[in-house]
Formats: structure tokens, C-alpha cells, sequence
């Protein structure tokens, strides 16, 4: 098999480090948010790239014998991106309403200051 037939998948793994990288490493809650949303940029790419067959038309029937694509992974990601562009905005709501409470958008200070008093 061909290394370079697998882009796709090598750029879903690459991204999903990326994302989980910046989930886990940083504090600021805008960085947590841009890696939530990479790591989800990267299983919609996997998702499509495992709905797409090597040779595969749309499922329209035609005479013969013919590979389909599946459209289901690709309807589901529309959905998908959907509800992510939702998810992303209440997160940023929340950021803005916890930066008015806190006075930051850093983990430690907001856990520290909830802890401390």
C-alpha cells in the first residue's frame, strides 16, 4: 500500500495531536477552545475519508456493475459541523461570562481564586 494514497489519514492523525496538544498543554480557555475545534476538524476529515470509496460514483443506479460511495458519512458531517459551530459559540459565551465574573481566562488563576475564597 501506498504511504502517499494515505494523506487523509495522515492528516487526520497530525491534526488530532495538534488538537489534543494544545487541549492539554495550555490554560487559557480561547487556546482550549481553538483545540477543541482542531481535534474536531480532524475526525470530520477521518469520517469523510472513510466514506469515500476508490473508484465509487454517486449511488445513482446505472446499468452494470457499479461501487458506490456511501453519502452517509458525508450527511452526518454536515451535521457534525453543525453542532460544533454550536458547541463553539456557548463555549465562547461562557468564556466571555466567566472573564466578566473572574477577571481572567486562565485556569489556574480562576481555580485558584474559586478555592481560595
Amino acid at each position: 500500500m501506498n504511504l502517499l494514497g494515505l494523506v487523509n489519514y495522515w492528516a487526520f492523525i497530525i491534526l488530532m495531536m495538534i488538537g489534543l496538544y494544545i487541549l492539554l498543554s495550555r490554560g487559557n480557555l480561547i487556546k482550549k477552545m481553538v483545540g477543541l475545534s482542531v481535534f474536531q476538524t480532524a475526525v470530520f476529515i477521518m469520517y469523510i475519508s472513510m466514506g469515500k470509496v476508490q473508484g465509487g460514483t454517486a449511488p445513482i443506479l446505472m446499468n452494470g456493475d457499479v461501487a458506490y460511495s456511501n453519502p452517509l458519512p458525508h450527511v452526518l458531517i454536515l451535521t457534525a459541523i453543525v453542532v460544533g459551530v454550536a458547541t463553539t459559540a456557548v463555549g465562547l459565551s461562557l468564556i466571555v461570562r466567566i472573564h466578566e465574573a473572574y477577571g481572567t481566562i486562565e485556569e489556574d488563576e480562576i481555580q485558584i481564586e474559586d478555592f481560595g475564597t
